[in-house]
């Protein structure tokens, strides 16, 4: 029986999935990153931003390599199917990243929750904080009026003699 050889895309397909974990392991920390920018009442917008942008790019590859990877596996799935016995190492490692994959989006679906309540917090804590500055405004605005009115009539203090 002559011996198969094994097909040179299953590399390159657990070489994406170890790729994509550590994408993953990027993001977790940049959602870590984005929590404590949440949380600190003096959070810089320019600082947020930048982390924003810097997880939007992580989130393209991790596009890029699922496409890249569904290109591959329907390339591949019915040697893999066809020839168990010969991949079984590959199919085993394949698992493996995939169980651990699984986990990582887990963590970064509760981590996206949690961020998203912290943003919603810091909206409406930013939306309070521009009504009151609003509402003492007003206060100024009405106090300065109403000095106007008061003083069109002689100053107080004046003196009568000549």
């Amino acid at each position: 029986m002559e011996k198969m050889e094994k097909n040179q895309y299953i590399p390159v397909m657990i070489q994406s999935l170890k790729k994509k974990s550590e994408i993953l392991d990027a993001i977790m920390e940049l959602n870590i990153r984005q929590s404590e920018e949440l949380e600190n009442p003096a959070l810089d917008p320019d600082d947020f931003d930048k982390t924003v942008e810097e997880k939007s790019k992580q989130i393209e590859q991790l596009d890029l390599l699922d496409d890249g990877f569904q290109e591959l596996f329907d390339r591949v799935k019915d040697d893999l199917k066809n020839h168990q016995d010969i991949y079984r190492d590959e199919i085993a490692q394949m698992q493996d990243y995939i169980r651990k994959l699984t986990s990582k989006s887990a963590t970064i679906q509760v981590q996206e929750a949690r961020n998203k309540d912290l943003m919603t917090k810091k909206f409406a804590s930013v939306h309070k904080q521009v009504r009151e500055v609003r509402k003492s405004q007003r206060v100024v605005n009405q106090y300065y009026k109403n000095m106007m009115k008061t003083n069109y009539g002689e100053p107080v203090f004046t003196d009568k003699k000549k």
